[in-house]
């Protein structure tokens, strides 16, 4: 009785996992291939688009993201820069703040 139990019961099982089994979407065949990590699109403005610390007017340098009044004027007052790494190495921005707005500024040499 106990084995026709058990034999009854598998047998119900795979009437029931059959149909599913069935619906289930097909495992992917191919290999995840490795991509490149997406960068944000500010990282790829052609140099147009990009804000020259050098040259920028105050009110164009306060629209920057975590740059205000303060931060405009100093950076005005620290001019020429070399490159605009020096805007966090001569720490008139910090360096979150650098991180920030690298992508969307210039340096541009007269």
């Amino acid at each position: 009785m106990y084995k026709t139990l058990r034999a009854f019961t598998a047998a119900a099982l795979i009437a029931l996992a059959v149909p599913a089994l069935a619906q289930a979407p097909a495992p992917a065949t191919q290999a995840p291939t490795k991509t490149a990590p997406a960068k944000p699109a500010a990282a790829h403005a052609p140099a147009a688009d990009l804000l020259d610390i050098n040259s920028a007017s105050l009110e164009q340098l306060q629209a920057l993201p975590g740059v205000g009044d303060v931060r405009a004027k100093a950076i005005i007052a620290g001019r020429p820069y070399k490159g605009k790494d020096e805007l966090w190495q001569k720490k008139i921005v910090p360096k979150g703040v650098y991180n920030k707005i690298k992508n969307q500024i210039i340096a541009k040499q007269s």
